[in-house]
């Protein structure tokens, strides 16, 4: 028993002895691999590539994500364009540039319209008081036509001429009213310019208001009588970018010829008595006794036609500009 004991250690010694240099051996090539994987990546930190420079990539190239954005743009325009040819290429280039210069016309145009009333020159046709006649119980109306014009500032220097047709007497057939002619020059003021219904006030002077004297002469006609002063008027006006005007005013006459004594008033004459009688005396030429009235209200309408290009501001130019240019490119 003994001695299988001391046989069972000494191989087991013999085997411990064989293994030790076979480990070594193993181990051998891995420690050997460690080194190497140590010595490269020394290697790689002491090389550093931020100062390296390609020399097919400038120094001052751009970024990644600058050159990756562009580079994703000219896809896009080859994608988009891909299939077309160079007259296609041309069309869609030219139909982009002139959707860009429609939008910033847009632009343009809704920034100057905000003010409606700048620099604008107005026809106007209309009756009543402004146009310029108006009288006998404040319903008699003439005919006139005016013209205006709008500064930048909002101040409107209007003149205006009309007339009062001839007619015949409501209440006598045979006898007929004289017609007339006047005029009336004024100062406009108006307000709101960024809405399109406007609010103006306006001092004008001219012919204010007739009436018709109550005897008729030789010819069965009742002369016409008209007093010049002045006026003062409340305005709504309707006026946007198109051609179209529209005004009513209402306000008040002061004609200081008929506030001077009867000797100097037109709507007053001498009396058939003083003829006979030792003191002059007057009596009124028209209808009410007491002559024409000094003051009075008035009222009247006009519509109108503005002429926006006579003004026009840098979009205008250019769109006349891009219309020529397109009739030259359309003669090619």
């Amino acid at each position: 028993m003994f001695k299988k004991v001391i046989l069972l250690l000494c191989v087991l010694s013999l085997m411990v002895w064989a293994a030790k240099p076979k480990a070594k051996t193993a181990s051998a090539p891995k420690a050997k691999t460690t080194t190497k994987a140590v010595e490269t990546k020394a290697a790689d930190d002491e090389f550093d590539d931020s100062d390296f420079v390609s020399a097919d990539k400038p120094a001052d190239a751009a970024t990644p994500e600058v050159a990756a954005d562009e580079d994703d743009e000219e896809g896009e325009e080859d994608v988009e364009t891909a299939g077309m040819s160079r007259a296609q290429k041309d069309d869609m280039a030219a139909r982009k540039k002139f959707e860009e210069e429609q939008r910033q016309d847009e632009y343009a145009n809704s920034e100057r319209r905000r003010d409606w009333l700048k620099d604008r020159l107005l026809l106007q046709l209309g009756m009543g008081s402004r146009y310029p006649f108006m009288g006998e119980t404040g319903m008699g109306m003439g005919f006139g036509v005016g013209a205006e014009y709008i500064t930048r500032w909002h101040v409107g220097a209007y003149a205006s001429f009309g007339f009062l047709p001839k007619g015949t007497d409501n209440e006598f057939d045979d006898w007929s009213l004289e017609g007339g002619t006047g005029y009336k020059v004024g100062i406009n003021y108006y307000l709101f310019p960024k809405n399109p219904l406007h609010l103006g006030v306006s001092a004008s002077y001219g012919t204010v208001y007739f009436d018709h004297d109550i005897i008729p002469d030789e010819s069965d006609m009742r002369a016409l009588i008209s007093v010049n002063g002045f006026q003062f008027d409340v305005l709504i006006a309707y006026m946007t970018n198109e051609w179209y005007y529209l005004q009513f005013s209402f306000g008040m006459y002061y004609a200081p010829d008929l506030g001077k004594s009867e000797d100097a008033n037109p709507s007053f004459r001498e009396s058939a008595d003083s003829r006979t009688s030792a003191e002059i005396t007057y009596t009124s030429r028209v209808v009410d006794k007491d002559g024409m009235s000094k003051t009075g209200i008035v009222f009247g309408i006009a519509i109108g036609y503005a002429f926006p290009e006579f003004f026009p501001d840098d979009t205008e130019k250019r769109r006349r500009q891009r219309e020529k240019e397109r009739e030259r490119n359309s003669r090619r």
